[in-house]
């Protein structure tokens, strides 16, 4: 695929993998379409600090893809669909549930539905997640692995994908469904394990988490990113749910003591009790399969853990500024 001057349309454009897949794809020469849900003080997120000149092939929307009428003019004349728009976290959907699965579901069918009569759109990657698997029941993960929803938040996107599924064979759309594994790296919030211990690595003498005895696949945004452009552009993934990790899995205990080693800071860890999430809905264990991304993308992370690790403390000692360090955000 030809990215020069394609009409690229990404929802969720401002957040954390959308932003950096939205660089990237302007990187590439495509004119983008970065959709960010409508807040009262026009804030684009991240796009709004891109250099001038990859501002100039891109286009800010703003809306809530939760109404039919905002997804059917976001789409028209869009090439390539990129939808990852989500609320995606996970304690925040055991508060506020509803809002969870109109964001996360509702949406989605709100997109599909819109691009169901598009007679330009060439392919669709709907945005899936590592926790529609929950707990491990056999490592590494593929992609036929069962699904298990463990939190009102794995079970909408459980929701998105099988009506991404259904679109796919009963409509013939060109629907792929990227599945990433915990994705980390710059611009990322404190609503992940990643941004929540750096912060107080840098900034306190104790790091609080909630349980440390999970293992979880972490991936480099930028890895991520280049993920979601070659499933785009491949065209055997049309149909196919495609993992995107490393294989390789680290317990939150041991990253905690990496990141410290990589502060170079003496800290201590604390267990906080309103940090910990009900017993049967805390995923225990996740590991990617690769093979599928390797054989059909010839897709591998180009990042390891510490490389990735390295760039995000890098980027997030220069951006203090923006975190609250060991306040609990859901």
């Amino acid at each position: 695929m030809n990215w020069k001057n394609k009409k690229v349309l990404v929802t969720g454009a401002g957040g954390f993998i959308g932003s950096h897949l939205t660089e990237l794809l302007l990187e590439m020469g495509a004119s983008v379409t970065a959709f960010v849900r409508y807040n009262s003080r026009s804030d684009t997120g991240f796009i709004k600090d891109f250099s001038p000149r990859l501002k100039e092939r891109l286009t800010a929307r703003n809306g809530d893809l939760v109404e039919l009428e905002t997804a059917e003019d976001a789409v028209k004349g869009q090439e390539v669909v990129f939808h990852l728009a989500a609320l995606p976290g996970i304690p925040y959907s055991y508060a506020h549930p509803y809002e969870v699965v109109q964001a996360n579901t509702v949406a989605t069918l709100n997109v599909l539905c819109a691009l169901r009569q598009s007679r330009t759109i060439e392919k669709i990657v709907v945005t899936s997640t590592s926790e529609v698997y929950g707990t491990a029941l056999y490592v590494p993960i593929d992609e036929k692995h069962p699904l298990q929803a463990q939190s009102p938040y794995a079970a909408s996107k459980i929701a998105s994908d099988k009506i991404a599924e259904s679109f796919q064979k009963s409509f013939g759309m060109p629907i792929c469904i990227a599945r990433p594994f915990n994705a980390f790296g710059p611009r990322q919030s404190t609503r992940a394990v990643i941004p929540t211990i750096i912060t107080q690595a840098l900034t306190k003498k104790v790091i609080k988490l909630g349980d440390t005895t999970p293992t979880r696949d972490f991936t480099f945004v930028k890895d991520t990113a280049r993920g979601f452009v070659r499933i785009a552009e491949e065209h055997a993934a049309v149909g196919e749910v495609i993992n995107l990790g490393t294989g390789r899995e680290i317990s939150v205990g041991d990253l905690v003591k990496l990141i410290v080693k990589l502060t170079g800071r003496g800290v201590k860890l604390k267990q906080d009790p309103k940090r910990l999430r009900p017993k049967k809905s805390e995923v225990q264990r996740l590991l990617a399969s690769t093979a599928k991304a390797e054989a059909l993308l010839g897709w591998k992370p180009q990042y390891s853990l510490e490389e990735g690790l390295q760039a995000t403390i890098g980027w997030i000692r220069k951006n203090l500024g923006v975190y609250r360090p060991g306040e609990y955000h859901v």
